[in-house]
């Protein structure tokens, strides 16, 4: 159980890379925790200017400004940089031994990238690794595609079934490309568009793989991935197959039972859409069987519980909060 909020010391979270829109939405979402206060949003380019300058949905939320200074003992900080950007951050810039870190980027989430300075980057994918997060100063937070795969897949080899290829077929909204312009983000190309972008070798494979071979240590990496750019600005909405010899009830309450103290996965007995996901830290899963196939939806809003939501869920773990402090999100049904 978690300990009560009330025997629990305010923290205070710092910010890198403060005009993204990963940084917008853990704003958005520590504005309002019970138990932290925002002590700075660093941001060069911004340094100065109010935060409902850049994040304009926080007009008449918050009157902090952005800034070029960084207050080295905060509770925890999050980057929230671009990929390769962290571990360079972290090598210019010291905090204090009992800082925690919350890396959003790519830079940490593999085996062989996870020791910085000798400490050691925990994968924050709190419904496998929740004891380990517990225990951890440094998270390296999962990749968006990457969560909703593993919670789709993990059930199957954490049980050692997950014995044949994965096809997947995923698509992602707008913001999964990051806030920056470029010719496949742009409004007028993306608009009633539909298009695969490094299928077979998006870089969330190495991650997904690594996660499932701790689970089951026979998995191959024949894992079948096809990203999309869906023509929606947020959410992210997986189907996969795989062979599986049991019944669809016996996969149903396989997965059900995986996920019976995940407080944000659910299993749904019905087939999954966005809009139960969108703007929540949610996880969704829906099973079908196709003969000897296990059919598995997987919907998740991609800068959520896809990155800034799961951040936040992670920093709630390691200070002993409430697991869902500050992340009683409602989506929009309609």
């Amino acid at each position: 159980m978690p300990i009560g909020l009330k025997e629990l010391t305010m923290i205070k979270a710092g910010i890198i890379g403060g005009a993204g829109y990963t940084a917008g939405e853990l704003i958005r979402i520590l504005v309002h925790h019970p138990m932290v206060d925002i002590d700075f949003v660093y941001s060069t380019s911004n340094a100065g200017n109010p935060l409902a300058s850049v994040h304009q949905d926080m007009i008449g939320e918050v009157n902090t400004h952005f800034t070029d200074t960084i207050n080295p003992v905060v509770d925890v900080l999050f980057l929230c940089l671009g990929h390769g950007n962290s571990k360079g951050f972290l090598e210019s810039h010291t905090f204090a031994e009992t800082t925690k870190i919350i890396d959003l980027s790519h830079d940490f989430r593999l085996n062989a990238s996870a020791c910085f300075k000798g400490k050691e980057f925990v994968y924050g994918l709190p419904e496998i690794s929740k004891k380990a997060i517990q225990k951890a100063d440094y998270i390296a937070n999962p990749g968006c595609f990457a969560t909703a795969i593993q919670l789709a897949l993990s059930p199957l080899a954490a049980s050692q079934k997950l014995s044949s290829a994965v096809h997947i077929n995923a698509t992602t909204g707008a913001t999964g490309a990051g806030v920056s312009p470029s010719a496949t983000g742009h409004f007028a190309w993306r608009d009633n568009n539909f298009s695969v972008y490094k299928p077979f070798v998006h870089q969330h494979l190495d991650e997904i793989t690594e996660t499932l071979q701790d689970l089951q240590s026979d998995v191959t990496d024949d894992l079948y991935f096809i990203p999309n750019r869906g023509n929606f600005s947020r959410g992210i909405f997986a189907s996969l197959y795989t062979k599986f010899d049991g019944t669809l009830v016996e996969a149903k309450q396989l997965y059900k039972d995986y996920y019976a103290t995940a407080v944000f996965t659910h299993i749904s007995e019905t087939p999954v859409h966005l809009k139960q996901v969108v703007n929540t830290n949610k996880a969704m899963i829906s099973l079908e069987k196709h003969g000897d196939l296990l059919l598995i939806y997987s919907a998740i809003d991609n800068l959520l519980k896809g990155a800034s939501g799961q951040a936040v869920q992670n920093m709630n773990l390691m200070f002993g909060f409430d697991e869902v402090a500050g992340l009683q999100l409602k989506g929009s049904a309609f």
